[in-house]
């Protein structure tokens, strides 16, 4: 048996004694036996746990108390001995327990930091990550394998906003913010920061300083939030969008920064054999169904089986899982086609994102469509009521309502031939706005041009027109103007229903207000017939009608109005026609724009001759020709001899700009035509020399022989001075 054996087997005797028999001479026992323990080297720890042994034993019947007492009485021996090497090894102890503690508590930390679901991160004080935990590594792609990660660091999306927010830090210690990250992958990442100055206990608050914080994922949230924010914005800009167009440019406009979307192309399907129409909006360009590149094509017919409102990334790339875009289906009638800027992986966020989009483009569209038929619809019937555009030669003419988005309202205008050489003109002015004012519009109008047709004069027709609009509910008070011109003579006979007056205008003249025959608004009373008179009009003058919305203003009077009218008229008497119906409305247009419809006329007067002088370059050749034909429409010359006669003219001109001035700065050329009886007579010339043509011309110098066979005569004065070219032309009556 060893000595420990022996030992212990002593003590279980010598304590059974003394539980026994409880007397001093068997607990003195157990000193003796403390003592024998220190001789044999028996720990202290391994008597109390033989002690325990003991006691502990099933059916052993000793009491643990009585116990106790034997063996602090063995133990009391040893505690002299081991008070000493218990103190110097207490620091050693206390040192490797709180070495083993800050194991733990490491383990613990890290096992702490890793178990969180916000990403965790150290950054030194150069701004270096040096420590981060598995869902910082989930979230930017970036492990903890590549620590240390130093600035800038590969995650960051926008470097001049990080700095923005690095400087934040570095001045208050603290940062919370939400920003984008790029993930290693490529997509974009939105994560809510929070980082937090800290400075190590003892340490300098500069040199000793690191920073902890923590970035969550709210690429989710976020995306959530936007995708509300855009249906809302989408569904109420599309409540105010009136064609196709307008509803694709309301879509790019939330499409473009939230999916980097360049176009959007609605392709809808036709219900016969014909090609599908293609409406695109984010470029100018338009395209036809077989412009589409052929994959995107087979692409969008694929999307006809899909079910509505569903969104799907299509791209043509067979090595990537990135998309060139995505398509939709809006309806059976309506596909979708969103191309990015760039190919990228589109995510979840960005199909919830378009799916909401696309449910109110769809109604959107249905809506649109319904408007549209309903527009078309509407402008037919409106443009039935207005006047027909294509005007007598001499007039042009100018409409602008003013309540969008009717094409009508209250004022009109009418031109018409009412005989040889009689052309007649009403401008009227209907009381009210809008449509109610357009229907009482449109019944007098149609009886105004009635009665014209008859061939009454001015008075006797407005007097016909009161009884007409007696019959007319809220037809009372309309103010008309109307007139018949001879367009041979110039002679104007008119008479005004309480309209404003007509401006006249002449070259050597002052513009004069046609006030000689004024009455009241038609329906109402008063006595005897109703006044004519009659104006002639001077070679080359123009003549303006137009509806009180082009003159009144709320701030100043009407007669300030007209005069500013007269104003305008007289500055653009050298302009065509046309170009004075422009003028006359962007000049007197409001800043705001007019608040009351507006109808003008304008007839320039043809004069006796046409003068017109430019530089001889071709590029002015159109210019010559236009303004050329209108002043012979406005002559009367007939439209078959006005053309050979601009031809022949564009031919003498032609050559002047070609030839006169070869090897020499570009002079100019001077066209000038004049009505001589039966005749028409131009003369074309410039001061450049005069160049022979060759005996064989070949495909060229036809020029000559075109005008001899136009024109009844051609006569050519050709100097080293300049050149003139004289032709003329058999009109009117017996012409051959």
């Amino acid at each position: 048996m060893t000595g420990s054996a022996d030992f212990h087997a002593q003590y279980a005797a010598a304590l059974r004694a003394y539980v026994a028999a409880q007397g001093e001479d068997t607990l003195s026992v157990g000193h003796d036996l403390g003592r024998r323990a220190l001789q044999d080297q028996i720990s202290m720890l391994e008597i109390v746990e033989n002690h325990h042994l003991l006691v502990d034993a099933p059916d052993c019947g000793i009491d643990t108390v009585v116990a106790l007492r034997f063996l602090l009485q063995t133990l009391a021996a040893l505690d002299v001995v081991t008070r000493g090497f218990l103190d110097g090894t207490k620091r050693y102890q206390q040192q490797r327990a709180r070495a083993e503690d800050l194991a733990d508590r490491d383990e613990f930390r890290t096992a702490l930091v890793n178990s969180l679901q916000e990403g965790f991160f150290v950054a030194d004080r150069s701004g270096a990550v040096i420590e981060i935990n598995e869902a910082f590594a989930d979230i930017t792609g970036y492990g903890a394998d590549g620590v240390p990660y130093t600035w800038p660091h590969p995650w960051m999306a926008d470097d001049k906003a990080a700095r923005t927010r690095l400087a934040r830090l570095l001045a208050d210690g603290t940062l919370d913010t939400e920003a984008p990250i790029r993930h290693r992958d490529g997509h974009l990442v939105w994560v809510a920061t929070s980082v937090n100055a800290v400075t190590s206990p003892g340490a300098d608050e500069d040199t000793g300083k690191t920073y902890v914080g923590t970035i969550r994922d709210v690429t989710a949230a976020r995306s959530a939030a936007e995708r509300e924010r855009a249906v809302a914005r989408l569904a109420t800009a599309v409540t105010v969008a009136r064609s196709v167009g307008d509803v694709l440019a309301t879509m790019l406009d939330e499409c473009r920064a939230t999916l980097g979307v360049r176009h959007v192309t609605a392709i809808m399907w036709p219900t016969g054999e014909h090609d599908p129409a293609v409406h695109i909006a984010g470029t100018s360009r338009t395209a036809k169904w077989h412009d589409l590149d052929p994959p995107l094509r087979s692409a969008l017919e694929d999307a006809r089986g899909w079910l509505p409102l569903t969104a799907e990334p299509v791209g043509w790339e067979t090595d990537t899982d990135t998309a060139h875009g995505i398509v939709a289906t809006l309806s059976r009638e309506a596909t979708l086609w969103l191309e990015f800027a760039e190919s990228h992986r589109v995510s979840a966020e960005d199909r919830h994102l378009v799916t909401a989009l696309v449910g109110h483009l769809s109604l959107a569209m249905q809506h649109v469509r319904q408007f549209e038929h309903a527009r078309d619809t509407s402008l037919t019937l409106q443009r039935s009521m207005l006047a027909p555009t294509d005007l007598p030669a001499g007039f042009a003419a100018r409409y602008e309502p003013a309540v969008s988005p009717l094409e009508i309202g209250g004022d009109w205008y009418d031109v018409l031939p009412v005989g040889e050489g009689r052309i007649g003109v009403i401008v009227g002015d209907c009381v009210g706005r809008g449509l109610p004012a357009a229907v009482v519009m449109g019944q007098l109008r149609a009886s105004a041009r009635a009665l014209l047709l008859t061939g009454a004069e001015p008075a006797t027709m407005l007097q016909q027109l009161d009884s007409v609009a007696a019959l007319i509910p809220d037809a009372f008070c309309t103010t008309v103007f109307v007139a018949i011109l001879d367009t041979r003579s110039g002679a104007l006979t008119y008479s005004s229903a309480g309209h404003v007056p007509a401006v006249l205008a002449a070259p050597e003249s002052r513009p004069r207000q046609l006030t000689d025959a004024r009455s009241v608004p038609l329906a109402v009373q008063s006595e005897g017939p109703r006044p004519q008179a009659v104006a002639t009009l001077a070679p080359g003058s123009t003549l303006l009608l137009y509806t009180d919305g082009l003159v009144e203003r709320r701030d100043e009077s009407i007669d300030a109005g007209i005069a500013r009218v007269a104003r305008v008229l007289e500055r653009t008497l050298e302009l065509p026609v046309d170009a004075v119906a422009d003028a006359m409305l962007d000049k007197l247009a409001p800043a705001l724009g007019y608040d009351d419809d507006v109808a003008i006329v304008l007839y320039r007067h043809p004069g006796s001759t046409f003068v017109i002088e430019n530089a001889a370059v071709p590029a002015l050749l159109s210019d010559i020709r236009n303004r050329l034909g209108d002043w012979l429409r406005c002559a009367d010359v007939p439209e078959t001899l006005a053309a050979d006669i601009v031809l022949v003219v564009n031919e003498a001109c032609s050559n002047s700009a070609e030839h006169a001035y070869r090897g020499h700065e570009p002079g100019t050329m001077r066209v000038e035509a004049a009505r001589d009886g039966r005749h028409i007579r131009v003369q074309v010339s410039d001061s450049g020399s005069w160049k022979t043509p060759p005996a064989d011309p070949g495909t060229r110098g036809r020029g000559l022989l075109l005008m001899r066979t136009l024109s009844e005569q051609v006569d050519l004065d050709g100097t080293a001075d300049g050149t003139t070219v004289g032709m003329r032309f058999a009109f009117g009556e017996g012409t051959p």
